[in-house]
């Protein structure tokens, strides 16, 4: 529960941060830096417990690594430079339709009775959420936000897959698809170019937010949920996360949704909730 909290506080307050941050910094400049920094501070952590500093489950940690960090990440900045942040924290918090609808061939999570209709929710409110007839980079930015929840999704299946034994191992894990997730990041930072940062005191501070709490912490904290509940019930209880994004975002940038959007945001929080509660009711 403490686990809980921690994780929808930071998580969901940094939905402000990073949209503010990239007031003065590139979304792919920004990416690669809080996902460097988050890096060697889990390193940091593994040298401080005397954990195994070798990779185990290579390949699933590449894959871990290039959807959870180089693809929610990455899309998520991107998605924040031209987007609203509470309507982005909504669509990447879709994660959980997401692995029940790519994660069957590999996880005991089917869509069952209600959970049909709560499917339907969420669908609808995708279509108004994403206002497709208007266009322009809203438009464009509600798409991005969306593939960062199906990126997470993926993320999820591959974790849920992994055998995780131990304190070692989650440490080990978490570590080392940051490196394997940061690697691409660096990389696309290099090659697209972006304005110049501006090192002001608030770019700083959510620098150093992002590193240690967004990416250092609270990346340990979802793997460490992730290794003890099933996945659907960890994103039900992450559905917190954008309702703390959407009222921070309301309050301190003003960002009031539109009818349709507001519409949308409710029927993909209801529908959710209403399909992750069937899920844990059908558990064993």
């Amino acid at each position: 529960m403490i686990a809980l909290g921690l994780l929808a506080l930071i998580w969901g307050y940094n939905w402000v941060v990073m949209k503010l941050a990239l007031q003065y910094i590139g979304p792919w400049d920004f990416a690669a830096l809080r996902g460097v920094f988050g890096t060697v501070l889990l390193f940091g952590l593994l040298w401080a417990v005397g954990a195994p500093m070798r990779p185990r489950y290579v390949g699933k940690t590449i894959c871990l690594g290039l959807f959870q960090t180089a693809g929610f990440v990455g899309l998520i900045s991107w998605a924040l430079e031209v987007g609203a942040a509470g309507k982005s924290a909504v669509l990447g918090y879709t994660m959980p339709f997401w692995v029940i609808v790519f994660g069957w061939p590999f996880l005991p999570d089917r869509l069952r009775g209600w959970q049909w209709p709560a499917a339907g929710l969420i669908l609808a409110g995708l279509v108004l959420v994403l206002e497709i007839w208007d266009g322009g980079a809203d438009s464009t930015s509600s798409f991005l936000a969306l593939g960062a929840g199906v990126a997470w999704a993926v993320s999820v299946i591959v974790f849920k897959t992994m055998p995780i034994n131990d304190r070692n191992d989650l440490l080990s894990v978490t570590a080392w698809q940051m490196v394997f997730g940061v690697i691409p990041l660096v990389v696309v930072a290099l090659l697209v170019e972006e304005r110049p940062i501006v090192w002001s005191g608030y770019f700083i501070g959510a620098l150093i937010y992002n590193g240690i709490g967004g990416m250092a912490i609270a990346t340990l904290l979802w793997a460490y949920i992730l290794q003890r509940l099933p996945a659907t019930i960890s994103g039900l209880n992450a559905l917190t996360v954008p309702i703390v994004g959407v009222i921070a975002a309301w309050i301190q940038l003003g960002e009031r949704p539109s009818l349709a959007e507001g519409a949308g945001m409710l029927l993909i929080l209801v529908g959710l909730a209403l399909l992750t509660t069937t899920q844990r009711q059908a558990q064993p």
